[in-house]
């Protein structure tokens, strides 16, 4: 079965208006890293807000927390 005719079974006989192909191959590789792009970006933004951001603020405030302990302990010490 020939690709003419494949198309004209799926599309009917106007398969004059459906182009053969949808993407020219050097399209289809820009397309592929766009998706690849989109894709790394995604899981990228999700492991930061899951993970990077919330142990960065953690740690922040546990340090705050033993600066103030210590400040406090160094001005009972005086």
């Amino acid at each position: 079965m020939g690709k003419k005719l494949r198309i004209v079974l799926i599309f009917g006989a106007n398969s004059e208006k459906f182009p053969e192909t949808m993407f020219e191959f050097d399209q289809y590789l820009g397309f592929l890293a766009f998706l690849t792009i989109l894709t790394i970006g995604f899981w990228l933004m999700i492991f930061l807000l899951t993970f990077v951001i919330p142990y960065w603020i953690g740690g922040s405030i546990i340090e705050m927390i033993k600066e103030k302990r210590a400040a406090k302990k160094a001005k009972q010490d005086k």
